[in-house]
């Protein structure tokens, strides 16, 4: 079975915009809930440009389903996530000048900074998961670092603009999740996916997990989150159906 988590980023920063009420990412939990979502992802930033401190702490007291706290390995960001204890945290770079993640964590290069975050963390009793790219390397990296999981950046991929480009990259994202499996690692994946994009990787087996938002809130803006969430829901499970 494969489970669908909804990024409620999108959502929060289109409320940012006009420094508003609406939409309200603990509103969209409860309707993605009762429309089949089986985890909400949220990116907690240092400059709070979409998710806020108050997002974080109604989603923990009232979220129906798992709540998955992206956050970057700085201090002050393992300090909140070990108050708030969401259900799994993912560790994630970030870069001011980016709209969006843009790329896993090097678990190599970073290797002492991941470490030391994870540690906290799992002193917390917090599971934990590494955003990383499709390569060998990096998992290991991730396992030495301590992480109990990864999420495979699937960006490339969402980007590749040929089918031969885009048939490596899937290649890679495949490779990489086996490669977690025998690891022994919670194996997850995201990262500038469109519906197609999202049935193209349920198709791997070992991955247990797919995040997605961009393309959900553009499609929940023509025809309802609710309705959103149930065909992407079904496209990933019809994907996987066909390759079991």
């Amino acid at each position: 079975m494969i489970r669908l988590a909804i990024v409620l980023d999108p959502f929060a920063l289109l409320r940012e915009s006009r420094r508003g009420k609406e939409p309200d990412p603990v509103a969209c939990t409860h309707l993605a809930a009762l429309a089949g979502a089986d985890q909400i992802t949220i990116h907690l930033r240092s400059d709070r440009r979409h998710i806020q401190d108050r997002d974080l702490e109604l989603l923990r007291q009232t979220a129906p389903i798992p709540l998955n706290l992206r956050i970057s390995t700085h201090s002050d960001m393992v300090t909140i996530a070990c108050e708030k204890k969401p259900d799994l945290t993912t560790l994630v770079p970030e870069r001011q000048e980016e709209v969006a993640v843009g790329s896993g964590l090097d678990a190599v290069l970073h290797q002492d900074s991941i470490r030391r975050a994870t540690l906290g963390l799992a002193e917390s009793g917090l599971a934990v998961n590494l955003l990383v790219e499709p390569e060998i390397e990096q998992l290991k990296a991730a396992t030495r670092a301590g992480c109990g999981g990864v999420e495979i950046y699937t960006g490339r991929f969402g980007r590749a603009l040929d089918a031969r480009t885009r048939e490596n990259e899937l290649s890679r994202i495949g490779e990489a999740a086996r490669a977690g499996r025998v690891l022994e690692l919670r194996v997850t994946a995201g990262g500038g996916l469109s519906f197609e994009d999202a049935a193209a990787v349920a198709r791997i087996e070992e991955i247990e997990t797919i995040h997605v938002g961009h393309s959900l809130a553009a499609r929940a803006a023509l025809v309802g989150l609710d309705r959103a969430i149930r065909d992407l829901k079904n496209l990933m499970e019809a994907a996987r159906r066909r390759n079991s």
